[in-house]
């Protein structure tokens, strides 16, 4: 199993403390977002999961903590150039950037993947623009990354909500491929391999490759071993190919407050579905009641407590 921390919201920056707890403790149990009241518990054993990927714009809190993680893992950075009136809450970038030497100083560079993403175009952040914020990052990065993801901003219901906000310009396919021609030249000065996450528009010319995110090629050749490929569909796998994995996040509960998110749904609640959060409880966000019905994924080599409610 591939252990999915997390696309619905940023459980490294935010919850570090409840998903070392979770370790602990042997389980972690997740809500379906259709059907609150169905839980999926999942076992954190070595019989049942092959891998973590972490995906966060913060990784900061989990640095000093990094040798508590029993499985093997991949962290994905979501590292762009926008201030904080597109990503309100994020932290100082030259901060991050620190983090993610000192990660690859003790992971190696192909466990740390940087995503330049979504990219999106309005008065301030113009084609020039991401061309000089990239190159920027791959200067400071260069030796410890060694893959960049990017990808054009999708208009998602919840980002459509923010589109007069951010004063966004439509992103024509010829600006794609303008932006993909330089960001390729960008990456080979600086000898990394740059590919693209679920984009139509064809910047192979360019050097960058169109290639699921999570794949089985790229994921064992970062942890040095292989694994039986997970059953199942991939979130996005008719999008973008990704493999199936297990995602233990929630939506709308992340702070980041970036108004490109596809996750969160409702600004004005996530305050208040985040004082829910306790970080000794097996879900995310609240506690079990009486209601929810629990079903075991995984259940080799389990010890009792990890039936405990």
């Amino acid at each position: 199993m591939i252990l999915f921390v997390s696309g619905r919201c940023d459980i490294p920056a935010y919850f570090s403390n409840w998903f070392f707890n979770r370790l602990k403790e042997g389980y972690v149990d997740v809500r379906n977002p259709f059907n609150p009241h169905q839980i999926s518990r999942i076992i954190l054993n070595e019989a049942n999961i092959d891998v973590i990927i972490f995906c966060t714009k913060n990784p900061l809190p989990m640095l000093p903590r990094l040798k508590e993680i029993p499985f093997p893992y991949i962290f994905h950075v979501t590292l762009t150039g926008y201030h904080k009136d597109i990503e309100q809450a994020v932290p100082d970038k030259k901060a991050i950037i620190e983090g993610i030497k000192k990660m690859s100083s003790q992971l190696g560079s192909k466990r740390v993947i940087v995503r330049y993403d979504p990219i999106l175009l309005n008065d301030v952040y113009t084609i020039e623009y991401h061309c000089r914020a990239f190159e920027r990052l791959c200067k400071q990065l260069e030796g410890y990354v060694e893959t960049v993801i990017i990808s054009f901003v999708d208009m998602y219901k919840n980002t459509r909500k923010n589109m007069a906000k951010m004063k966004l310009q439509p992103l024509e396919e010829s600006q794609m491929k303008m932006i993909g021609k330089a960001f390729g030249e960008i990456a080979q000065k600086y000898h990394m391999h740059i590919q693209s996450c679920a984009e139509k528009v064809d910047l192979s010319m360019y050097g960058i490759e169109a290639r699921p995110c999570m794949n089985m090629e790229d994921i064992t050749q970062a942890i040095g071993h292989s694994f039986e490929k997970p059953k199942g569909k991939g979130v996005r796998e008719q999008v973008c190919g990704c493999i199936a994995s297990v995602d233990i996040g929630d939506y709308n509960c992340c702070p980041h407050e970036c108004l490109y998110c596809y996750a969160n749904y409702d600004a004005k609640s996530i305050k208040e579905r985040i004082k829910l959060h306790d970080e000794h409880s097996s879900v995310l966000l609240g506690h079990l009641t009486e209601e929810d019905h629990i079903t075991i994924r995984g259940n080799k080599n389990v010890t009792q407590k990890a039936f405990n409610l």
